[in-house]
Formats: structure tokens, sequence, C-alpha cells
């Protein structure tokens, strides 16, 4: 696997956590920034495609972590892949995203604290 598949499923899973938090955190912000409306209400729509989108995020979080951590890079002696510091970057991106994207999940749960 090369680092373009793992990057692909990496962007796969954030747009997948942001479809699963779309009716959720979309509307706070919109709300936090000023903007309202009663056109707001019609992300909630979304709500129940809410569970389809948190399991593609999950398949695609795996599929990343896969190419990280499971299988063995396959790259020529000298390209930008055999270079160990690109694999470690690699993985500090990788669990960056995955806190950034367990919080945006965590998003319904938490936002009652809040108001």
């Amino acid at each position: 696997m090369t680092a373009l598949d793992t990057k692909g499923s990496l962007a796969a899973g954030v747009l997948a956590a942001i479809g699963a938090s779309l009716c959720c955190v979309v509307p706070l912000v919109l709300l936090a920034l000023g903007i309202g409306g009663a056109w707001i209400a019609n992300l909630t729509a979304l709500e129940p495609y809410r569970p389809i989108f948190i399991g593609l995020t999950f398949l695609f979080v795996g599929l990343a972590f896969r190419n990280l951590y499971l299988t063995a890079p396959a790259c020529a002696p000298g390209t930008e892949c055999a270079d160990p510091k690109v694999l470690v970057r690699q993985r500090t991106v990788f669990w960056v995203v995955v806190v950034l994207l367990g919080a945006l999940l965590a998003v319904p749960w938490l936002a009652p604290l809040f108001y």
C-alpha cells in the first residue's frame, strides 16, 4: 500500500465524520456565529443517517490503521516512502485525526452539557 492509500482513507474518514456530525455540529457553529433562521432546523433531517456515517468513519479509519500498522510498505529504495521519518509523520497525523474525529462524533452527547 502506498502513502496515497492512507491519505485517502484518512480523508474519507474525516468526510464521513463531518457527515455524521452535520446534524449537530453545524447548527451549533452557525448559532455561535450569530447566524440563525428556520432553515437551520432542516439540518436535523440528516439525523437518521448518522449511524451510516459513523460506520463509514470507522471503516475508513480502520483502513488507514491497517495501511499504517499492519501491512508492510512496498517502497523502492531511495523513494520518499522508504524514509522512516515519513512513516512516523503519517502515524502522528493519523492519531491527531483520530482524536479530532472522536471529538466530532462525541458532540451530540457532549453538546447538552454546554447549553
